[in-house]
C-alpha cells in the first residue's frame, strides 16, 4: 500500500512538472518577441525624438538603422506636429529684429541618416527663413516618407518639386540645387541670400552670426563662391567628356573624348560646390542665356557644381559677382575621414578650422 502511495505521488509530481513546462513553452511561443536587428552592433537604435517622425510599427517593435540608415517598414503613424516641435525644441519665434528683417533661404540635399538631418534642421530652423529639402530619389521609401512628414510640420519648409537620383560628382548633384532654386524663386518669403547644405553639414555659428556675416561690408551685395582659375591638374574635368552612371559614379566617355571650348568664351574657374548667393544672382542663373549655355556645356563634365557657380560669379554681368574673390568667403569647413590623423584630428565638437573666421558650417565626409 505504501508502495502504491509512493508511485502515485511520483506520478502526480511528474505530471505537474510536465504541465508547468508545457505552459511556459506555450506562453513563450504566444508572446511576440522583439525582432533582432540585422545590423552590425555599431548601429544603435534611433533616438526617441526621431521615432516621432518614423513610420509606425506594432507595439514593442524597435527601429534600427541599416548601415545607420532608416530601415524599411510599412508606414502607419500619426505625427503630432505640435508635440514634435516642442519635444525637439524647434525655434518658433524670431529671436531678433535683425534676423527677421534678413530672411535666408536654405537648400538641403539629403539621402541618408535621418537623425543627422533632424539635428541639422533643428539647428538652422527659423520661422522667418525658408527651406527647400531635396531628397534623393534613390533614398529608401520609408526615409523619404519620414522626411516628408517632418517637413509638413513647417509652413516655410517644403520638399523640392522635382527629385533627382543623385550621383556623387555627377550633373545630377548640380541639377538638384537648381530644382530647389526654381522653387525658391517662386517663394513669397523675401529671402535675401540662399545657402546650400547637405545632410552631413552642421552649423558652427548661430543664425544671427550668419546674418551679420552676410550683411558685412565685404559681402552685403556679393555672392560667396570660393574658387580660382581652373588649375592644370583639374582641366581634365572639363576638357574631356564624362558620363554619369545614374546613382553610381561618373566615368570618362570612351577613351577620353575631348570637349569643345566653354560657351561665350568663358574662363572656367574651380572651387567649392557650396555657396551663398543673392536672390538677384539666382534669377540670373535661371534666366540668363549665358548661364543656360554653360549649364548645357557642363552636363558631360566631372563634378560640374565645382565650376558652375564660381565661373558664373566671375562674369561682370552677374549680379553680386566677385571677380577677384579667390577663396574668400569660404563658409564651409570640410574634414575628410580618410585624412583623419594626418591633416586633422577628427571631429571634437569645436570649430574644425581654428582661426578661420569665415567658417560657418562643418562637414565630415568619407
Amino acid at each position: 500500500m505504501r508502495q502504491l502511495e509512493g508511485a502515485k505521488c511520483s506520478f502526480l509530481l511528474c505530471l505537474g512538472m510536465s504541465i508547468i513546462i508545457c505552459s511556459v513553452m506555450y506562453l513563450r511561443a504566444m508572446t511576440p518577441t522583439e525582432p533582432k536587428p540585422l545590423e552590425p552592433p555599431s548601429c544603435r537604435p534611433l533616438s526617441a525624438e526621431c521615432k516621432a517622425l518614423l513610420p509606425g510599427t506594432e507595439r514593442g517593435v524597435e527601429w534600427y538603422r541599416r548601415d545607420c540608415q532608416v530601415e524599411s517598414y510599412i508606414l502607419n503613424s500619426h505625427l503630432q506636429c505640435s508635440s514634435l516641435t516642442k519635444e525637439l525644441h524647434f525655434i518658433t519665434k524670431p529671436l531678433s529684429r535683425e534676423e527677421e528683417e534678413y530672411p535666408l533661404a536654405f537648400i538641403v540635399t539629403v539621402h541618408k541618416e535621418l537623425e543627422l538631418f533632424v539635428r541639422l534642421l533643428r539647428a538652422i530652423y527659423m520661422p522667418h527663413n525658408v527651406y527647400c529639402i531635396h531628397v534623393d530619389a534613390k533614398a529608401p521609401w520609408e526615409y523619404q516618407e519620414a522626411v516628408r512628414k517632418l517637413v509638413s510640420c513647417f509652413k516655410n519648409t517644403f520638399l523640392s518639386s522635382r527629385s533627382e537620383t543623385v550621383t556623387y560628382a555627377g550633373f545630377s548633384r548640380l541639377q538638384a540645387d537648381l530644382n530647389c532654386m526654381k522653387d525658391l524663386a517662386k517663394s513669397k518669403i523675401g529671402w535675401r541670400k540662399v545657402v546650400n547644405l547637405c545632410g552631413q553639414d552642421f552649423p558652427v555659428k548661430s543664425n544671427l552670426e550668419l546674418v551679420q556675416y552676410m550683411q558685412s561690408k565685404e559681402w552685403r551685395d556679393r555672392n560667396m563662391t570660393p574658387g580660382v582659375k581652373q588649375p592644370p591638374s583639374m582641366r581634365d574635368r572639363t576638357q574631356l567628356q564624362h558620363t554619369e552612371v545614374m546613382g553610381s559614379h561618373v566615368a570618362l566617355k570612351g577613351l577620353g573624348l575631348k570637349k569643345g571650348p566653354p560657351p561665350h568664351n568663358l574662363q572656367v574657374y574651380f572651387g567649392t560646390a557650396y555657396y551663398a548667393l543673392t536672390r538677384a544672382f539666382v534669377d540670373f542663373v535661371l534666366k540668363s542665356t549665358i548661364a543656360h549655355d554653360l549649364l548645357e556645356w557642363s552636363k558631360d563634365t566631372f563634378s560640374p557644381d565645382e565650376h558652375y557657380w564660381v565661373t558664373l560669379n566671375h562674369i561682370k554681368e552677374a549680379p553680386g559677382s566677385h571677380i577677384d574673390g579667390g577663396w574668400a568667403g569660404d563658409i564651409r569647413a570640410i574634414k575628410w575621414r580618410d585624412q583623419e590623423g594626418r591633416t586633422h584630428d577628427g571631429c571634437k565638437g569645436t570649430d574644425p578650422v581654428p582661426g578661420r573666421a569665415n567658417s560657418r558650417f562643418t562637414q565630415q565626409k568619407k
